[in-house]
C-alpha cells in the first residue's frame, strides 16, 4: 500500500480491512511525508506500532 491510500483509508467513513503481516490492524495516523503509519494491532488498544505503509495490505 502507498501513503496516499493509507491516508484515504484513515479518512474514510467506511470500515476497510487492513492487515499487517496477516494481522488485522486499525490505522491511527499516517505520516505521508515519511511513508509511515501508526497502527493498532488487533483489538488491543495498547498494542500500537509505527510501520512503513508498504507493509500494510488491503
Amino acid at each position: 500500500m502507498d501513503a496516499k491510500r493509507a491516508k484515504a483509508i484513515y479518512n474514510s467513513k467506511d470500515t476497510i480491512a487492513v492487515t499487517l503481516e496477516g494481522e488485522p490492524v486499525w490505522i491511527e495516523n499516517v505520516d505521508e511525508a515519511n511513508g509511515m503509519a501508526t497502527v493498532q494491532v488487533g483489538s488491543r488498544p495498547g498494542n500500537t506500532q509505527t510501520v512503513r505503509v508498504d507493509r500494510l495490505e488491503e
